[in-house]
């Protein structure tokens, strides 16, 4: 087992890390940019390194600066956290040519599931279903119009190297292809440098549903379920639950099995989950993220396992402390994130807390790195805190959910806690139907300018 490992990362994230590790005995190192001299994660930490100014090109992502804070520490292991370099497979290699451990996936593996068309002819090789579109990227208009033809109107144009809603267009005729076509493109280049697209089917009423599976690297591997992430905007996830609430055991069963074998075979390490589009009783697959993610509370609360923990013992060798057969759902957990931003329009509301009151009781668990007095620097993104509740079945957790949001105090900025509040009055929240386009349709009418 490791004695010291690096947590590349700041914030909640980093304070996760940080817990886990010192519950095994590990000592920790925390990075940090000037911005973030006094954020809870430093002070947490046994040890600190200032790693760069604000910016996180020239700090967070800083992968000379991150490998010299290891060596002068004398960390021997690195955990990415989520977001930064957590899916860069060049920083991975960086990583082991230094002979330090990452904690996570092999830089193999992270370059296969990071780029879409790759991930895709992977996943069909791995026998999981996928959605109809392109064999691989389209070079210009004529062949999107073709493939529109051959798999049916609407379809979604999606940049290949693309992420968080960035590069993605739908054209739900053919007249809408050479506009839809050529903005995913430009969106692409600006945002990736790389203007390659692909096309699928654009599913017209699909839930949002991820499995979460782990894997030893020797041939050994788990699923731990699904999560439901269908409340989205821009295609960014807002509520996020387990299990799914239209999931049937069956269906978790099968496509879970599914999952599992797949990343068995290619002897894959650690944490991953894979994304599937799931209408009509079918699963098609969209992405594979190699990494632990934002919601993971909500799976370590129905099953009662710490993730973080599983990654490092893997990490360095160890098997997984639990198998397939000891895997049994205990509740229902729910996720929401709390953004530092200002309603309606969600723009960025950085500052002072000038008072914090984090909820508790049963079933309460915050994941936050707020104090009274932190300043929230503009660098960053806006996530400043997970609240994750868990009840004996779904209608407890939203009772719960309700009883935290009310307790919780955070003045100083705006925050997105008054749109939790909204969303558990509606009935569809509250039957959990909804689909990936309900939350966007529920905010025009309802927090228009």
């Amino acid at each position: 087992m490791f004695d010291k490992i690096l947590i590349a990362n700041r914030g909640e994230i980093a304070l996760r890390v940080i817990r886990a590790a010192r519950e095994m005995g590990i000592a920790t190192v925390a990075v940090h940019s000037t911005a973030d001299s006094d954020a809870m994660h430093v002070r947490m930490a046994d040890e600190s390194v200032c790693i760069g100014p604000p910016p996180g090109s020239q700090s967070y992502l800083s992968v000379p600066a991150i490998i010299s804070a290891c060596e002068i520490t004398g960390a021997q292991a690195i955990h990415p956290g989520y977001g930064f370099l957590s899916e860069n497979a060049g920083f991975v290699q960086i990583v082991e040519d230094h002979g330090i451990t990452f904690i996570g996936p092999s830089a193999e593996h992270i370059r296969i599931m990071g780029d879409k068309i790759t991930a895709k002819e992977t996943a069909k090789e791995l026998g999981i279903p996928v959605v109809p579109g392109s064999d691989g990227g389209v070079a210009d208009l004529a062949e999107a119009r073709r493939v529109g033809e051959e798999i049916g109107y609407p379809v979604i144009i999606k940049a290949t190297a693309g992420g968080g809603g960035r590069g993605m267009k739908v054209a739900r005729n053919a007249k809408e292809m050479e506009h839809a076509f050529s903005t995913a493109r430009s969106e692409a280049k600006a945002a990736f440098g790389n203007d390659e697209v692909y096309i699928e089917k654009y599913l017209t009423t699909p839930r949002h549903i991820e499995i979460q599976v782990f894997g030893d690297g020797k041939g050994n591997a788990v699923h731990l379920g699904e999560r439901d992430c269908s409340l989205q905007r821009r295609h960014q996830k807002v509520f996020e639950e387990a299990p799914g609430p239209c999931i049937t055991p069956e269906e978790r069963a099968r496509i879970g099995k599914i999952c599992a074998d797949a990343v068995a075979r290619i002897n894959y390490i650690g944490a991953g989950t894979v994304e599937f589009l799931y209408e009509n009783g079918e699963f098609y697959f969209i992405e594979m993220n190699t990494r632990l993610q934002v919601e993971h509370p909500v799976t370590e609360g129905i099953f009662g396992v710490d993730l973080v923990r599983e990654q490092i013992r893997v990490a360095a060798g160890l098997p997984m402390s639990f198998t397939q057969d000891d895997l049994r759902i205990n509740g229902h957990a729910i996720e929401v994130r709390i953004n530092a931003e200002k309603l309606p329009n969600f723009s960025p509301c950085p500052g002072k807390i000038t008072a914090y009151h984090a909820p508790g009781g049963l079933g309460v668990r915050m994941d936050s790195a707020l104090y009274t007095g932190y300043s929230i620097p503009p660098y960053y993104d806006s996530l400043i805190a997970k609240l994750i509740v868990q009840g004996r079945d779904r209608p407890e957790a939203l009772a719960r959910l309700q009883r935290a949001l009310s307790e919780l105090i955070v003045d100083g900025i705006d925050t997105t806690v008054p749109l939790f509040h909204a969303l558990l009055q509606e009935p569809d929240v509250q039957s959990g139907t909804y689909n990936i386009h309900w939350l966007e349709r529920w905010l025009a009418e309802n927090l228009a300018d």
